[in-house]
């Protein structure tokens, strides 16, 4: 019986093998990419969507306050952009903004764990690793996936997709970028020769102890992961140094300019952007930079208005130079955090807010989608998403689809059962949004 049930087991083994192969390959598909790379300005905390990119016309001073900053209407488009974004509001017509967002739960941590990985509570591959490895880098000395300033580590986990596909994370969060560096772990004393003789010698007693452990995927990685960081140490360092840019590009990103105020993290935003662009002129498919510190409910104002600050003419100067470059066509630009905050009341002296899932805002630019054109809104108060109503798998569907990458064929065999980044039924592509 033994003997009879262990060629049962090895057909078991095997077609799990199988599966998984074919799953490795089934990313395949026939669509026609529209960008090329992702660049994601991820602003963790929930930026009050009513104060920035929600235009409420204030009716009432308590039943539709609106907003307590003044919007006015920009670009041939007219599109509503609150005075906290002057610079940003001259790109309006680049802007496709999304006023139907909505999430399952207003707690941060299982909320912006949704929008990274599509999963509020189990550890699941993130966003950038799901891209990098479906459609892998531009630049085989350059990973495919790169976090700026990264304010969890799961937004570079790579999970159970093998772990060549992980993001590479530069910079700590709470640190400044200025400060942020790729370290010689061969040291800066040896020639390049010398680096390399000693790399091999140490790979091959690598790969001879992986002939003993076959399918060990950290064993296979760390190896891959050496091979690539040896081949960054040749190209990063000149990447990240941003000597070389004009001082007037340096004062439009605002680089070193770090404003302090509240729950605003000092990190040096500017430069995190201006590193985007030469990161995705260098061929790097997904670019995560990261502002943290828009959890803001006491002193709303305040800090809303010193985040709004620190970002803006950054976020600008990259679009700028996007364009100008000829980037933006092929290049995917994408704004928000885990949710939105109700609207403060200006009735009363209360300067504090809470967390909405319920409706909140993003917004695209670039990468073939519809300039200067709002998808979706929310009821009359801001609360709820009542039309176009867009989930985290729908922005994740959607967003593969510009790059060409269909989310149901996008999948991965593991533990028995294929994983896609939308799940098995969830995510769809919304192609209103689609030049």
């Amino acid at each position: 019986m033994l003997s009879a049930g262990s060629c049962g087991f090895g057909a078991l083994a095997f077609s799990g093998l199988s599966n998984a192969l074919m799953a490795t390959q089934n990313n395949s598909n026939d669509l026609k990419a529209r960008a090329k790379r992702v660049i994601f300005l991820c602003m963790p905390g929930g930026p009050a969507h009513l104060d920035t990119f929600d235009y409420k016309p204030q009716t009432t001073k308590t039943e539709h306050p609106g907003s307590v900053f003044k919007f006015s209407q920009h670009g041939n488009s007219g599109l509503w952009v609150s005075e906290l974004f002057p610079e940003l509001a001259k790109h309006a017509d680049k802007l496709c903004v999304l006023n139907g967002m909505y999430a399952d739960t207003g707690n941060h941590a299982q909320s912006f764990r949704q929008m990274q990985t599509g999963e509020r509570l189990r550890p699941r591959p993130s966003f950038g690793s799901w891209i990098n490895y479906g459609l892998g880098t531009e630049n085989e000395n350059l990973p495919g996936f790169i976090s700026l300033n990264a304010h969890e580590s799961f937004v570079h986990s790579s999970a159970f997709l093998p772990s060549r596909y992980s993001g590479t994370p530069i910079g700590v969060n709470g640190e400044s970028m200025s400060d942020a560096t790729i370290p010689n772990v061969l040291g800066d004393h040896l020639p390049e020769k010398v680096k390399r003789l000693q790399l091999d010698a140490l790979q091959s007693m690598n790969r001879e102890h992986l002939s003993f452990r076959n399918n060990d995927d950290a064993l296979d990685g760390a190896i891959e992961s050496m091979e690539l960081g040896f081949r960054m140490q040749m190209i990063v360092p000149d990447l990240m140094d941003i000597s070389t840019e004009s001082a007037d590009t340096l004062e439009r990103y605002r680089v070193g300019k770090n404003i302090k105020v509240g729950t605003c993290r000092p990190s040096d935003f500017g430069r995190q952007c201006l590193l985007a662009r030469r990161f995705a002129e260098a061929g790097v498919r997904y670019i995560q930079v990261s502002h943290n510190g828009w959890d803001q409910h006491k002193d709303h104002r305040r800090d809303l208005r010193a985040n709004c600050e620190s970002t803006d003419a950054p976020i600008a100067a990259l679009l700028g130079d996007l364009e100008q470059r000829g980037l933006l066509e092929d290049t995917l630009v994408v704004w928000g955090g885990e949710f939105g905050r109700p609207g403060l009341n200006p009735s009363d002296n209360k300067d504090e807010t809470g967390h909405n899932a319920n409706g909140f805002t993003f917004w695209l630019a670039g990468g073939a989608v519809k300039g200067g054109y709002v998808h979706g809104k929310t009821d009359p108060t801001g609360a709820k998403s009542q039309e176009g109503r867009m989930h985290f798998r729908d922005l994740h569907a959607t967003v593969l689809h510009i790059l060409g990458v269909s989310h149901e064929k996008l999948k991965f065999f593991h533990q028995g059962r294929e994983h896609r980044l939308t799940g098995s039924n969830g995510g769809k592509v919304v192609k209103d949004i689609i030049a």
